[in-house]
């Protein structure tokens, strides 16, 4: 596991200091966790959007051209 060093405001810190004590956790258990979601979260997306990818790869379905024109949509 690697350290890391962030600069926080004081009262930022202290805000989330008393937080986590409320919490029965740490203001390093929070970042932590934070990550780990924020890194889990980013690698669905990331699967999500490989899968969709390839659905649409596999698809039979194609688009045609465009039939209509910016006008067209407005036009009232």
């Amino acid at each position: 596991m690697k350290n890391i060093t962030l600069s926080v405001d004081e009262t930022v810190l202290a805000t989330v200091r008393r937080y986590a004590a409320e919490h029965d956790s740490t203001v390093n258990a929070l970042v932590r966790e934070y990550l780990i979601n924020l890194a889990a979260r980013e690698d669905r997306a990331r699967r999500a959007r490989l899968e969709l990818r390839k659905l649409s790869g596999n698809s039979k379905f194609r688009l045609g051209g465009k039939t209509w024109s910016r006008e067209d949509l407005h036009d009232r």
